[in-house]
């Protein structure tokens, strides 16, 4: 007989799932729920407060349960977490100054047209429906962010102004608005007119928006890039699923780049015996062997390097459905971050999971950190996640398997399987495996910036290039552009984003953490019959969670 809490927690999330995307279409459109892709999102006040009220009245539900067992306990656990989290955010005003280079409704707007069908009338047509609403879901969005400068706590004026820039590129002549409408072929003048006017309209809406932010919104916007101890956790709860403690975090941090760079210069010494570390890194950049000129070509090179690890790793070291094995590389549209992202696969898998990979002008590409960065987004890390857990299917309640993303759960497994590639033997060839530390090091480098950044903390002394200050935007540009191995406008894009984004880089190398003392507590309480299959398996089982509450399930 099914358990009676079971059904209970199922039901509510269905409830839920089914409420919030008819407040959240975009939501809908990335889950690929159909119905709702004619539709956005009402950014203003009263769109907050709508979905505030869903929160609660769901965490209502929950709570009138009353104790609960199996799986059930689980569930709850995880939907009372984030339903709490969401009323705590709303209650702070948050909403009031959502607005930042890499995720915010600026970017939400653009990002939904990427994942909707564009082969059939229909589909455009629906693209049409969709762009047409674009200037008054950014009409909302200004009336939430004006209330926050009224009161006195908008964004701080460089993600205004970053902003800005962002919704600039995007409403260019020629820019994503143009090229969206442009991409219908069919043979529809009405429908190719529908296009072209909704397209000016949607652009026209972010020009404005644009000069709104660089006219009337960054001038008085905060001037400290710092959100300080008190919002630092409100974010660190909202990308780990848990609070920190920041002064060990800290320290840890520091600890971790110390270490993962002398494993650095050990590896650079089997490529260039007697080079300096940082010789070694910027050769690479020109190594005959590891670069690929022209975009094509190096999307091609990674889709095959997504498909062969792919079949490198199903079956032997996971189980892996067809559907999950579809994974598509793709170039990023211009005009957003620097970073490479992933989006899921829709719910009935109709859409696969996708790699973004922006180009930022570049035709040609070293391959030595792009390797580390496919196992990352892709497999075995991004893309065996989440499409695995969305490939649970009814096994688990629809929030487990395609709501409760966490940035510690998610990237943090993530960089983990970046590790993972490593113990498992895929990284002997030395230059891609100093491109993998490259990586550790970067994400190291982004705990101590982001801690540093937000709480104003001071470098520890002895570094070899860094004072002993109190941290400054410029000193983490020096950090990150030093450990990651990337040109200068990565570096500073990277800055930018941690300062509007807080606590989430963090999320990367805390969640590691987490994952990998969580596998070795598991590791010691199951002793010979411990399997890292099985250990991966039951991670993925528990849909997303928050790191404290993936501590506590999967550490036995």
């Amino acid at each position: 007989m099914p358990n009676a809490s079971n059904s209970a927690v199922d039901a509510i999330a269905e409830e839920y799932l089914e409420r919030l995307v008819k407040l959240d279409p975009i939501t809908a459109t990335y889950l690929g729920i159909p119905g709702h892709d004619t539709e956005l999102n009402d950014f203003s006040p009263a769109g907050a407060a709508a979905s505030q009220e869903l929160s609660l009245s769901t965490l209502g539900k929950l709570r009138s349960l009353g104790h609960l067992t199996g799986r059930g306990r689980i569930a709850a656990a995880a939907m009372g977490e984030r339903l709490q989290l969401a009323i705590d955010l709303f209650d702070a005003g948050e909403y009031k100054r959502q607005l930042n280079v890499i995720e915010s409704p600026l970017q939400y707007v653009r990002m939904a047209f990427d994942l909707m069908p564009a082969a059939s009338e229909e589909d455009f047509s629906a693209i049409a429906q969709r762009l047409a609403l674009v200037p008054r879901t950014m009409a909302g969005y200004r009336v939430s962010l004006q209330e926050g400068l009224s009161e006195g706590s908008p964004a701080p004026a460089r993600q205004a102004l970053a902003g800005a820039a962002e919704a600039r590129a995007y409403a260019a002549p020629g820019g994503y608005f143009a090229n969206l409408a442009a991409s219908y072929r069919g043979g529809d003048a009405v429908l190719a007119a529908r296009l072209a006017d909704a397209a000016t309209a949607a652009a026209a809406a972010y020009d404005e928006f644009a000069g709104w932010l660089e006219r009337d919104y960054a001038p008085a916007g905060h001037t400290s890039d710092y959100v300080g101890a008190e919002r630092w956790q409100l974010a660190c709860r909202t990308y780990n699923g848990m609070t920190l403690d920041v002064v060990e975090t800290y320290r840890w941090g520091w600890e971790e780049l110390a270490r993962i760079e002398a494993e650095m210069i050990r590896v650079a010494s089997q490529i260039a015996p007697g080079e300096a570390l940082e010789l070694v890194m910027s050769s690479l950049d020109e190594r005959p062997g590891y670069v690929i000129e022209g975009e094509e070509n190096f999307l091609a090179w990674n889709q095959r390097l997504l498909d062969e690890t792919m079949d490198a790793l199903a079956g032997k070291h996971f189980d892996v459905s067809a559907d999950v094995r579809r994974l598509e590389a793709r170039l990023a549209p211009p005009g957003g971050a620097a970073a490479m992202y992933y989006t899921a696969p829709s719910a009935d898998f109709s859409r696969p999971g996708r790699t973004w990979y922006p180009t930022m002008g570049r035709t040609v590409f070293p391959l030595w950190t792009e390797v580390s960065t496919a196992y990352h987004e892709g497999v075995p890390g991004h893309h065996m996640q989440i499409a695995q857990i969305l490939d649970l299917g009814e096994r688990i309640n629809v929030f487990q398997r395609m709501l409760g993303g966490i940035s510690g759960h998610t990237e943090g497994w993530a960089l983990y399987a970046e590790r993972l590639m490593d113990e498992l033997g895929f990284l002997e060839d030395p230059v891609y495996k100093l491109g993998m530390l490259a990586a550790q090091a970067f994400r190291a480098a982004r705990v101590v910036v982001d801690i540093g950044l937000h709480h104003q903390c001071r470098i520890p002394p002895g570094h070899r290039f860094l004072p002993a200050e109190v941290w400054t935007p410029e000193l983490a540009v020096e950090l990150i552009h030093w450990m990651s191995g990337r040109e200068r406008a990565f570096s500073e894009s990277e800055v930018d984003r941690y300062l509007g984004w807080p606590a989430q880089a963090t999320s990367y190398k805390v969640g590691e953490r987490v994952w990998l003392e969580t596998r070795e507590a598991s590791r010691a309480a199951r002793g010979n019959a411990f399997s890292l299959k099985e250990f991966h398996h039951r991670g993925f089982e528990l849909g997303y969670v928050g790191l404290a509450q993936l501590r506590e399930e999967l550490g036995n």
